[in-house]
């Protein structure tokens, strides 16, 4: 960093530029979607742990996801719900880096686990006298510390590079919580090595992963095809389509924001498909798989028929 440049200790984020009277009334809106949020993913991760029937890979996945879930939403949604209320929206930088690194690593282990799970369902219904001997606990742990590794690793890079970089003003960053590409216009230097792993990043977590996710779908639609009855061309269907709504939710958002090329005119679209990004997409998880899903929905029945009880 050159000497005539000042290092910036804050950032303001501008979020969506409301009246005083629509952010109120949407900090009560996102409010209590956040603590749905928090309720749904919280419910999933305790009938996991208390229902021995739930004891398998795929619940193994499933809490996995929960916990990212809450903590994804929780890097950004309690600092927008603050700035929604006062007047004067900055963030620390040191806060701001936080967020941003909290924010990429969730969202990138948050993909590789999205992958893994749709392995397990392939294995499942592609392979199923094998799948107790291929998706063994061990295998299954290891599936999930790469999962991990794969987004913290990444995001490391990515910090390492930002640092780097100076800021010296201006300090508003054009969103409601810090992303990398907003905060990366503001650096007073080329930040084109910055970008260039950002898109290398999401090629390896967004296009690779959805591909492998794709040949694995191909596969199982394939085998659910051959399958003779209709009550169990459905069964298997069923066991992947709430699979399969959230991949497309997830990836078909994460790449319209960071593999579209930026023309300067798509920072509104952006902040929006964001704000769906950190507050749908937590809340899509729990409600597709809880409500599609009749163990969890016999593990729930099972909790509350013991409180009846006592």
């Amino acid at each position: 960093m050159e000497n005539n440049q000042s290092w910036i200790t804050e950032f303001i984020l501008l979020g969506f530029q409301l009246s005083a009277e629509t952010e109120v009334l949407l900090f009560w809106v996102f409010s209590l979607l956040y603590i749905f949020n928090l309720l749904a993913n919280g419910i999933i991760l305790g009938l996991i742990w208390l229902d021995p029937q739930l004891h398998t890979p795929m619940y193994f996945f499933l809490s996995h996801l929960a916990i990212i879930d809450i903590s994804y939403a929780s890097s950004n949604l309690p600092n927008m719900l603050e700035n929604l209320v006062q007047h004067k929206k900055t963030i620390s930088f040191v806060s701001c880096i936080m967020q941003m690194v909290s924010f990429l690593t969730f969202a990138a282990t948050e993909c590789m686990i999205l992958v893994v799970m749709s392995y397990d369902r392939y294995v499942a219904i592609c392979h199923p006298l094998q799948y107790p001997i291929i998706m063994n606990w061990r295998r299954c742990t290891v599936l999930a510390v790469i999962s991990w590794a794969c987004g913290i690793f990444p995001t490391l890079v990515h910090l390492i590079l930002f640092l780097r970089l100076p800021f010296c003003g201006p300090q508003e960053v054009n969103h409601f919580f810090c992303e990398i590409l907003a905060v990366l216009k503001l650096a007073c230097a080329d930040t084109w090595v910055n970008k260039i792993v950002m898109f290398a990043a999401c090629m390896f977590l967004l296009v690779g992963p959805l591909s492998l996710m794709l040949v694995s779908y191909a596969h199982i639609l394939w085998v659910i095809l051959k399958i003779q009855s209709m009550e169990g061309r459905k069964k298997a269907f069923s066991t992947c389509s709430s699979h399969l709504c959230v991949v497309g939710f997830y990836f078909g958002i994460a790449m319209m924001v960071y593999l579209v090329p930026d023309d300067g005119q798509r920072q509104e679209p952006q902040k929006i498909l964001a704000l769906f990004y950190s507050l749908f997409n937590p809340l899509l998880n729990p409600l597709i798989y809880s409500l599609r899903n009749a163990q969890v929905k016999g593990a729930f029945y099972k909790v509350l028929q013991k409180k009846r009880i006592r």
